[in-house]
């Protein structure tokens, strides 16, 4: 799926993100609102990433759903 599609269908989406990072909340995953630096700053944030992991990780996820 590509970004544009995840960013328009988001609120289905998120779901499936929270599932691939349990430890991020809905309210991180709501102020995201879809957009994947957001998220990627998230992950590095919360799981203690790099930028280029986090990046890697968020793109083979998008590559999966």
């Amino acid at each position: 799926m590509n970004w544009d599609q995840i960013k328009g269908n988001w609120k289905s989406v998120k779901g499936k993100a929270q599932q691939q990072w349990g430890d991020l909340t809905n309210d991180e995953l709501d102020k995201a609102e879809g957009s994947q630096t957001e998220l990627e700053g998230l992950i590095q944030q919360r799981y203690g990433k790099s930028r280029e992991e986090a990046k890697q990780e968020v793109r083979d996820w998008a590559d999966r759903i």
